[in-house]
């Protein structure tokens, strides 16, 4: 399974064991997400973010295949 909590961009801290602070791979996914929402003219940011954080959630189970 695909660990949501991995960095976006992983250092050797984290993959030795250590937690890395920082964006997720699920916040980097929602980012973009939310640039092309937004960049579509969606206006409301509760709804925003939720759905680009749905969609997120999609390609994280979509890299599990």
């Amino acid at each position: 399974a695909i660990d949501k909590e991995m960095p976006a961009f992983p250092t050797l801290l984290y993959n030795h064991g250590g937690k890395e602070d920082g964006m997720t791979l699920r916040d980097y996914f929602a980012a973009k997400a939310m640039q092309a929402k937004i960049a579509r003219g969606d206006s409301d940011p509760s709804l925003i973010a939720e759905r680009a954080y749905r969609a997120a959630d999609e390609m994280l189970k979509t890299r599990e295949k």
